[in-house]
């Protein structure tokens, strides 16, 4: 419905206006000659307005019209029909280029929709295979710190083990060097009471002989028993020299062997340390693995960080060109709605050679 205001009779006042002036109507000049209106309301009483003249197009001029004055009108409303069929070819073709312009632009929008959707689906599928490479080391690196782990528990154990047989070493080596000062003490104190009895027998040689010698005259005729006394003395004194030596001997084997269980646990001691170390070295080498899966995993986060901002930017540059295209389907839409309204500001055409009435 048309707003109150401005009234049919004032748009057909303006129209004759027009026409009398020459100039063909349109709804741009009527709101001019007006001053005043709205474009819906004065286009709405002008399409009325050109409904009643092609009601009317064959009713003849009224009776007390001059001849000059009819052919004026005719002349001027051929002039008009001309002049607002070029302006309508005009918007026509002006009409056309917008349209076939905004068509490319939609087709374009929708080239770089699906260029973009393409887009989309590929840097989903990358994003994918990033996230799942990404669990991937993930794993990796849990069960690098799991093994990580599992080999500091045993370089503890190992360092546990290494000092307890530490421990066990100084307390062999206390306990041999305990054994060796009881052997040497034990052989001093033998070396002392084999010299002792080594000096004992000489002196009862000495006496002995002392006393020989003393009663080698008195005793002659007793030379040959005690000879053999004197032979079995020395038999018994040889066989207690030679147990003596056997003890000795015994003494030195004893010594021998002490000395082999102490270069046996020396060697066990060396052995244990060079174990030891070899433990500590494989636990910096699985030290170094895991600090280089965690570079690793580092990297990885930031290559995955910049995928995300990109799939950002790439979202956001998506979300722009989504309302680019809609802008532009709005253009679409408007443009045959407006091309009518265009030609509703120009008089139909018409090949009658009727003047319009008056």
């Amino acid at each position: 419905m048309a707003r109150s205001g401005i009234q049919y009779a004032d748009v057909q006042q303006a129209i004759d206006a027009l026409l009398t002036r020459g100039d063909a109507p349109s709804v741009q000049r009527i709101r001019e000659v007006l001053g005043t209106g709205s474009f819906t309301t004065i286009s709405e009483h002008f399409r009325h307005w050109r409904n009643e003249r092609e009601q009317n197009r064959d009713v003849p001029p009224p009776k007390g019209v001059p001849e000059a004055v009819a052919t004026l009108a005719t002349d001027m409303w051929r002039q008009a029909q001309e002049v607002a069929n070029e302006g309508l070819v005009h918007y026509r073709e002006e009409a056309n280029r917008k349209v076939e312009a905004a068509q490319d632009e939609v087709l374009q929008a929708t080239r770089e929709a699906g260029d973009a959707a393409q887009r989309e689906c590929a840097l989903a599928e990358h994003l994918h295979h990033r996230e799942e490479r990404m669990e991937a080391l993930g794993a990796q690196l849990a069960d690098s710190q799991a093994q990580q782990s599992a080999l500091l528990a045993r370089c503890n154990n190992a360092e546990q083990d290494s000092a307890a047989w530490a421990k066990d070493v100084g307390r062999l080596k206390t306990r041999l060097e305990q054994q060796t000062s009881e052997h040497a003490q034990q052989r001093e104190t033998e070396r002392g009471l084999f010299g002792q009895q080594l000096g004992e027998e000489q002196q009862r040689n000495e006496a002995t002989e002392g006393k020989l010698l003393a009663l080698l005259d008195s005793v002659r005729q007793e030379r040959a028993d005690d000879d053999k006394a004197q032979r079995k003395r020395t038999q018994q004194l040889q066989a207690r020299l030679e147990s003596a030596s056997e003890e000795g001997r015994e003494s030195r084997r004893e010594l021998k062997a002490a000395e082999e269980t102490q270069a046996q646990w020396q060697r066990r001691y060396e052995q244990a340390e060079n174990e030891a170390r070899a433990q500590h070295e494989t636990v910096l080498q699985h030290r170094r693995e895991a600090e280089a899966l965690h570079e690793r995993l580092l990297r990885a986060e930031r290559t995955l960080d910049a995928e995300r901002e990109q799939r950002i930017q790439e979202a956001d540059w998506q979300v722009s060109l989504s309302q680019r295209l809609d802008a532009l389907q709005q253009q679409v839409a408007t443009l045959p709605a407006t091309a009518p309204e265009n030609d509703d500001d120009k008089p139909a055409e018409d090949h009658s050679d009727s003047p319009p009435k008056t």
